[in-house]
């Protein structure tokens, strides 16, 4: 695994031993950059159940001002923090070793710009995520919510919950949903 593009482009990052996190691949990892780009000039990014910090770190390589990795395993917090040292960004991201949802509601900012998520596969964890930004400020119409899924995972309720897709991306076994706030 290596960063795509920017600042730091080509330098490897460390993955954490075991199977407890899923790194994206560099070409799934370049697509949803490629749609991502516009949005990452000076932004703010959360990188929701972090693993490596990947997705972060890359979010801040092509240009981000600031990135969140909210991650509660150990082992995966000692990688995103010897990833952001190795890659020279240490001093824009913030590391927050916390379950998911604690650490949002901790989150101090005017506005989060693009916030990802990736979390275990089938626990319904976006669903419990999506249900507490509705009432986070800093959650606003304009952030764009991306959650990385089980192909097969069931998003009907998210009109219910006050969303809209605007574009999916299919992959062969997972798929990425672009959400706004209605």
């Amino acid at each position: 695994m290596r960063v795509i593009a920017g600042t730091a482009r080509s330098l490897p990052l460390r993955t954490p031993e075991g199977m407890d996190t899923r790194p994206t691949t560099d070409r799934i990892k370049e697509t949803l950059f490629n749609i991502l780009q516009p949005d990452l000039p000076d932004c703010v990014f959360v990188d929701l159940f972090s693993g490596s910090g990947g997705i972060g770190i890359e979010a801040l390589s092509r240009g981000a001002k600031k990135a969140y990795f909210i991650e509660q395993a150990p082992r995966a917090v000692a990688c995103i923090q010897q990833n952001l040292a190795f890659t020279k960004l240490a001093e824009r991201g913030i590391v927050i070793k916390q379950d998911a949802l604690a650490a949002l509601s901790g989150i101090r900012e005017e506005q989060v710009d693009i916030l990802f998520m990736d979390p275990p596969y089938c626990q319904e964890h976006e669903k419990r995520v999506l249900g507490l930004l509705r009432s986070l400020p800093w959650a606003t119409r304009e952030t764009l919510i991306v959650t990385e899924a089980d192909l097969h995972t069931d998003f009907d309720y998210l009109e219910d919950f006050g969303y809209e897709i605007i574009k999916e991306k299919r992959y062969k076994t997972n798929k990425h949903l672009f959400l706004r706030k209605l």
